[in-house]
């Protein structure tokens, strides 16, 4: 069921009226047997994976907080933690690594594969449950008594497929101290359902119809117009994809009175490669820092110490997005920069020269991220910088897309009047509204199903 479908809307209000109309006492089983029925949309089996791993974390913490003695506490973390990782590996992992194996002893690539199907959001849900099995462990956090509260935790609809990853506190914080959304809150939480659909029909759809024709056939396009074409195009296309989804997730959560984290901040205004990870997938850059980067010492221990935990902070957030040396380089490309970025003496350079070479260097990587294989990755690479010159394949229409989103940025940045929209006058809210739907019905790419990239990881 994607965000982007009737199906989904026609389900949000039946989960509202159920929610708001049926009993108090029944509301949590509302929204975890909605949850359940959300993800068996996609595939009923998979209900079993979540249902053993919220199972086996739910009996860990508890256990984990009974016990006192510090190595039990920690191997109780390490079979849970493990049993969370055993699954990920084995479905996202398993044939990366046995075609691995198989060239290294000559065989095909093929030989040890395995027909797996990727459960949809295991790699969200896995990171989410991980982070309160730590915390936990550190007493950050209470375990929680409840198995219907815990297993909402995992499964909640708006965040189960592709984030934000919410940490364990906010979320109970939420459900435990629960009060309906203020008209205010219920009017941004709508706006930002359909601003956010916006973002993926009208954004990144278009944007999607240019880098997946050049994408799927570079050689078709040669020159370094159309290999930049196709690049920027991908990097419009996943950061309106993303943040769409994101802003529907977070708005879906805030008409039933949860309040998600940001989860971006307007990422291509940013003046630094550390300053974009501030501002992109804010809950995955978050975690990434405070469970393992931090773990790893941080910037304790010396300039080469903090080089070496940048980097595989960054390795192991780029494998986490998919089983292939594309991402894994993505990861590592990203580390190079961060620590690049701290070893450099620091210069005051004009803030939009800045903000241009960021995201030059970060739509660089962009390459890796939707290139299909390391070959293809070469190749585009090979084109933007070292090919003839070609024909840039963007037209006015997507020319003025941008330029029109960069205005709505920069409005944003300084005034932060969007986000904001539900504090407006009622004519301003429901003429932004109203814009905003005539928008998705006369620009919003229908012919075709495009789905959320993040829905692959």
């Amino acid at each position: 069921m994607l965000f982007n479908t009737v199906q989904y809307f026609a389900f949000l209000a039946a989960v509202l009226a159920f929610f708001y109309l049926g009993p108090k006492s029944w509301r949590r089983v509302v929204l975890l047997a909605a949850s359940y029925f959300f993800y068996m949309c996609w595939n009923p089996v998979f209900i079993l994976l979540v249902l053993v791993l919220t199972a086996v974390d739910y009996c860990s913490a508890l256990w984990m907080q009974r016990v006192e003695d510090a190595r039990r506490r920690w191997w109780l973390l390490a079979i849970s933690l493990g049993a969370n990782l055993g699954f990920l590996g084995y479905f996202k992992y398993y044939n990366f690594f046995a075609a691995n194996v198989a060239q290294l002893l000559g065989k095909p690539p093929g030989a040890f594969a395995m027909s797996i199907i990727l459960p949809i959001g295991i790699s969200f849900h896995t990171f989410q449950s991980m982070s309160y099995l730590i915390d936990v462990y550190r007493g950050e956090q209470a375990a929680i008594r409840n198995p219907i509260d815990y297993a909402l935790f995992i499964a909640f609809f708006p965040q189960l497929v592709a984030g934000p990853i919410v940490r364990a506190r906010d979320f109970f914080r939420d459900l435990y101290h629960w009060r309906p959304p203020t008209a205010l809150e219920a009017q941004q939480g709508a706006f930002q359902v359909v601003f956010g659909l916006a973002k993926k029909m009208v954004l990144a759809d278009q944007f999607a119809l240019l880098a997946d024709a050049y994408f799927q056939n570079p050689g078709a396009l040669p020159g370094a117009l159309p290999a930049w074409s196709g690049v920027l195009a991908f990097a419009m296309q996943i950061f309106f994809d993303f943040s769409g989804y994101t802003d529907i997730a977070i708005g879906s959560a805030a008409l039933l009175g949860f309040r998600f984290p940001v989860n971006f901040r307007r990422p291509y205004l940013a003046a630094g490669i550390a300053d974009f990870w501030r501002r992109w997938h804010i809950s995955l850059s978050t975690w990434l820092r405070d469970y393992l980067y931090i773990s790893l010492g941080g910037n304790r221990g010396g300039r080469w110490r903090t080089y070496r935990n940048l980097m595989l902070t960054m390795l192991l957030g780029g494998i986490w997005h998919g089983a292939s040396w594309n991402f894994l380089i993505w990861g590592g490309y990203h580390g190079l920069l961060l620590s690049l970025e701290r070893m450099l003496p620091a210069r005051r350079l004009w803030r939009p020269l800045s903000v241009v070479a960021t995201f030059v260097l970060v739509s660089i990587g962009w390459v890796f991220f939707r290139s299909p294989a390391l070959a293809g990755s070469l190749g585009v690479l090979g084109a933007m910088f070292n090919g003839p010159f070609g024909r840039l394949t963007w037209t006015h229409w997507h020319k003025g897309l941008v330029v029109t989103s960069l205005v709505f940025a920069l409005v944003e940045e300084n005034t932060g009047w969007l986000s904001r929209m539900g504090e407006k006058p009622a004519w301003v809210y429901a003429g932004a509204t109203a814009a905003t739907l005539m928008a998705i019905e006369l620009f919003g790419v229908t012919e075709q199903s495009i789905p959320f990239i993040y829905f692959q990881f």
